[in-house]
């Protein structure tokens, strides 16, 4: 007798899957079961991988129903929409701007959330719905907001939870903004990554209220926080809980500048100063590494340049564009060529970020908190008192 997989047994197979791996709870079984992931995923999707933000070529439910089935009952992200909607054509768009999330993440997320009976929650990020859908089902419809940004994502979720039998309140607004209406929130929840919690969000919690988010970091690397707001919402603080990959809520998606805005059409190393480190530049590339080094060094980001060879230039700047720095990346090699220029020298403020990270032992996220108030966000390790050193 072969054992089912996820993929032949539909809806409780994926669930079954989902508890056994540790991310779904038992108390969110009869959700999983019962709201079926297929009637949350529209006819043409863009399957992603599991671990990863890479997509995989176009499937369409009307072509090939049976790989469809094997994408929606796989524990994978599904691209549903490229470009805001502008994107044209099956192939793959530039930017990601809406998908049905992996299940091992929606499980874990609400898992994370702990909500309790009669619980009113917002969410932030509606996406197809299912995971409002999934929340409406253990909680009631009347108990679940669900603010999307884009009229017709949202006008597609509210058909899918009309098709699976439910109807919570779908909003179409600005999720920075939450819901003040059916304020106060037990428990809030974003399906988009953020690189600040928008102060709203404490406003309408409740007292002891709990938030449950992805945090990026401009630089780079994602972890999901848990925060548990005070008794005013003037204040909330909590932990990381594990990393993530979510696409960032649209009104925090930065703009970033030119290259040639850097070296002002001088070529390298313009007035660039030499120095070598013994630091990788490969070593600094992590999904975790790039989320530390983030939190340390504020206002800015990275790209890479890739050869034949295998060699790379790391590239730094700075959002303001004032300040720039490459390292060159050598297999074989143990020192490191940089140049930096302008008033921030980039390289040694990563490098220091790293070395503060390693002098510490290397710690994980769940050594990692975050305190938010209306005007400040403050990272630390181990504890509120530690905060993490700023490099700018």
């Amino acid at each position: 007798m072969t054992r089912e997989t996820p993929q032949e047994a539909g809806p409780q197979g994926l669930a079954s899957a989902l508890v056994s791996g540790g991310a779904l709870t038992s108390d969110w079984l009869p959700s999983f079961t019962a709201v079926r992931r297929e009637l949350f995923v529209p006819d043409r999707i863009w399957p992603g991988i599991a671990d990863g933000t890479r997509q995989n070529p176009v499937v369409y439910r009307s072509h090939d129903p049976g790989a469809w089935r094997r994408a929606v009952y796989s524990d994978i992200p599904l691209t549903t929409q490229w470009d805001g909607g502008e994107h044209v054509g099956d192939g793959l768009g530039v930017t990601p701007t809406s998908s049905n999330s992996m299940p091992t993440m929606v499980a874990s997320m609400l898992r994370d959330l702990d909500v309790r009976p009669g619980d009113r929650v917002l969410e932030i990020g509606t996406g197809t719905g299912w995971n409002a859908g999934l929340l409406a089902h253990r909680l009631g419809d009347l108990n679940v907001v669900t603010v999307e940004y884009d009229p017709d994502v949202a006008r597609g979720a509210r058909e899918n939870l009309d098709r699976a039998g439910l109807a919570p309140t779908v909003i179409e607004g600005d999720g920075r903004a939450g819901w003040a209406e059916g304020a106060p929130y037990d428990r809030i929840i974003a399906t988009c990554s953020l690189l600040e919690i928008p102060p709203a969000w404490l406003a309408q919690s409740g007292p002891g209220g709990v938030i449950v988010a992805p945090f990026g970091t401009e630089y780079g690397g994602e972890q999901i926080v848990r925060l548990v707001v005070n008794s005013d919402g003037t204040r909330a603080l909590g932990s990381f809980t594990g990393g993530s990959a979510f696409m960032r809520l649209r009104q925090q998606r930065t703009d970033r500048p030119p290259f040639d805005d850097y070296l002002h059409g001088v070529p390298w190393p313009a007035d660039g100063v030499k120095s070598m480190t013994s630091l990788s530049p490969w070593g600094t590339g992590a999904w975790f590494q790039q989320f530390v080094i983030g939190l340390g060094v504020p206002g800015a980001f990275w790209r890479a340049e890739r050869y034949d060879d295998g060699a790379y230039t790391l590239w730094l700047y700075s959002r303001d564009t004032l300040s720039w720095a490459s390292a060159d990346y050598e297999r074989e090699r143990t020192e490191y060529e940089v140049y930096q220029s302008g008033p921030r020298n980039l390289w040694d403020e990563v490098e220091a970020a790293y070395r503060w990270w390693d002098s510490q032992g290397r710690p994980g996220h769940e050594r990692f908190g975050l305190t938010v108030t209306p005007e400040t966000q403050t990272a630390w390790l181990d504890s509120p008192d530690n905060p993490v050193p700023q490099r700018s």
